[in-house]
């Protein structure tokens, strides 16, 4: 059946017009970059890339160059090499310019642990779009920059969390990358200060010794988690697919229940991030437990003309007050773009379909719309009400 239907065609015009809330997200790229490292960037994987192939010639790949080429300038479906070349003629702030300026963004929620001295910081990123960008902050990092201070073990379980409240005064979330660091099946239950003494010393007597200082032990790891929930911030966890840093297997949300179960009495709302493959069980944790909530940022962009699948399986069991919206974007700002692009596509497509069928009302359509795609978000941060350039209401 046909989606062109006037409540149908209504839907796809909320859809396109909405101010999203990315409430997930990284910089922009600061520098130029040539194809060879672009092409490092897109894709999870960190194994050098085989002369043989692109990864222009991915889901990805094939996104960018029929969506991203347009903004730049060029034809639809233009060739990696025209892009590229394009890309570089224009450089890598006019870039950004234009693709997050035509992705309709309002507001970011900048994750700034990962590498961020490649990519654009906070007051960067509000200058390069114009709309209000909140910081969320990362566990791990906070952690590893205390260790650099000369903390000692002994001091470690008391200085950590007041750290952490010092570097959260202005942010709005937590995030956690203990499913890289460990997985999800770790013991659930908080460690005890002398698990946690005995463990920073091998950390920090490691640390000093190689000069890496990540935290990858997992009593470290469920400490920071642990004062994550007590510091009662959102706390996002990234949940499934990413770089091979991880084992997928273990970052199945369904080992996150026992720990999920502990925490609910806290009141501490848990952001299940990106999730694919796992969208359908993390869709189900949202739906069980009242602090659950997730989005498939991630899978989104990485998918690409699939993306519309995926998109849809996030409405299946979850209620709608538990889905959000992120682009999970780092780096080159055409996953920023994209980002907001592809989600924006397949809501229209599942809930213009469920509209015309005859299943949805057009308003409610809308109406889960504006809440994935904005309120949810605004609610659980407790963000302002109206974003830059948008009509309360």
């Amino acid at each position: 059946m046909s989606t062109e239907t006037p409540a149908a065609s209504a839907v796809g015009e909320a859809v396109r017009s909405l101010h999203l809330v990315d409430h997930h997200v990284h910089g922009a790229l600061r520098d130029d970059t040539d194809r060879a490292t672009l092409e490092t960037l897109l894709t999870e994987s960190d194994r050098p890339i085989p002369g043989w192939m692109t990864q222009f010639d991915s889901q990805l790949g094939f996104a960018i160059r029929r969506w991203c080429s347009p903004v730049l300038g060029l034809e639809p479906h233009a060739s990696a090499e025209d892009y590229c070349a394009r890309r570089a003629e224009l450089g890598t702030a006019e870039v950004t310019r234009r693709l997050l300026g035509g992705s309709g963004v309002g507001h970011y929620l900048l994750e700034t642990g990962f590498r961020g001295d490649e990519i654009l910081d906070v007051p960067e990123m509000v200058r390069a779009t114009g709309v209000p960008v909140d910081e969320v902050v990362r566990l791990e990092t906070v952690a590893e920059e205390l260790a650099a201070t000369g903390i000692t073990a002994a001091d470690f379980p008391r200085r950590y969390p007041q750290v952490l409240t010092d570097r959260t005064v202005h942010a709005v979330g937590l995030k956690s990358v203990v499913a890289y660091r460990h997985g999800f099946d770790f013991d659930p239950v908080r460690p005890a200060e002398a698990a946690v003494v005995r463990a920073a010393a091998d950390w920090l007597r490691r640390a000093e010794t190689t000069g890496d200082p990540r935290v990858d032990d997992p009593v470290l790891l469920r400490f920071l988690l642990w004062s994550g929930i007590d510091r009662g911030l959102p706390l996002q966890l990234h949940t499934g697919y990413g770089d091979p840093d991880l084992r997928l297997d273990r970052c199945d949300p369904l080992l996150l229940t026992p720990w999920l179960k502990l925490i609910e009495p806290h009141g501490t709302d848990v952001l299940l991030l990106h999730c694919y493959p796992y969208q359908r069980e993390a869709g189900y944790l949202a739906q069980a437990f009242p602090h659950v909530y997730f989005d498939v940022g991630l899978g989104i962009n990485y998918t690409g003309a699939r993306s519309d699948a995926v998109i849809a399986e996030s409405l299946e069991l979850a209620p709608f007050a538990k889905v959000l919206f992120s682009s999970d974007a780092w780096g080159p700002p055409e996953l920023h773009h994209l980002g907001a692009l592809l989600w924006r596509r397949g809501m229209e497509r599942a809930l213009g379909r469920w509209v015309a069928d005859g299943d949805w009302s057009g308003a409610d359509a809308v109406r889960v719309t504006r809440m994935a795609g904005r309120d949810n978000a605004r609610r659980v941060y407790r963000l302002d009400t109206t974003e830059v350039g948008e009509t309360p209401g």
